[in-house]
């Protein structure tokens, strides 16, 4: 809903000619504000997490600068979850760029976008020319589904807690 207000008044406004010139950084940050959230949740419940654990503890005991704690021994145990939460938003934005590009308020009609061509299909399903929506559709559906395949792979290989056998 706020990337739909956001483009919709920045359309409205600003005219469609200035906004097909600014689609792209008005997507990004649109997208970015309305994703942002999940990535600060994440990082500080890893850091809250990870704080209690006792080899901070041991490095505080040693001496060892809180800058020094921070980025030798929180920032690399946080990563894992921060880059499976990645790869999901990515998914998300995807999803976000491809729905508002087909309600128009994406990129313009002009540049190629997942959205804009199951749009430009959606025309032609009942004419007899249903391909033309449904080829990208699935290809929408297959990148959505490997990038959330690539998110359960990295979280199952970065997991240090995960039994391996070998």
């Amino acid at each position: 809903m706020v990337a739909i207000i956001g483009l919709a008044v920045f359309q409205g406004a600003f005219g469609s000619e200035l906004y097909d010139g600014l689609a792209i950084i008005m997507l990004i940050l649109v997208i970015g504000i309305a994703e942002w959230p999940q990535y600060a949740r994440t990082v500080r419940a890893s850091v809250l997490a990870e704080r209690e654990q006792l080899y901070v503890d041991a490095a505080k005991a040693l001496g060892f600068s809180k800058r020094r704690i921070m980025f030798r021994h929180l920032l690399p145990n946080t990563l894992s979850p921060i880059l499976v939460v990645s790869t999901v938003q990515v998914a998300n934005a995807i999803i976000s760029e491809a729905s508002l590009s087909f309600l128009g308020l994406g990129m313009p009609v002009t540049t190629p976008s997942l959205g804009s061509l199951i749009r430009s299909g959606f025309e032609y399903i009942f004419s007899g020319s249903w391909w033309i929506t449904i080829i990208p559709a699935i290809v929408l559906v297959v990148l959505i589904l490997a990038i959330n395949l690539l998110g359960d792979w990295l979280r199952d290989a970065l997991n240090p807690r995960l039994y391996r056998e070998t």
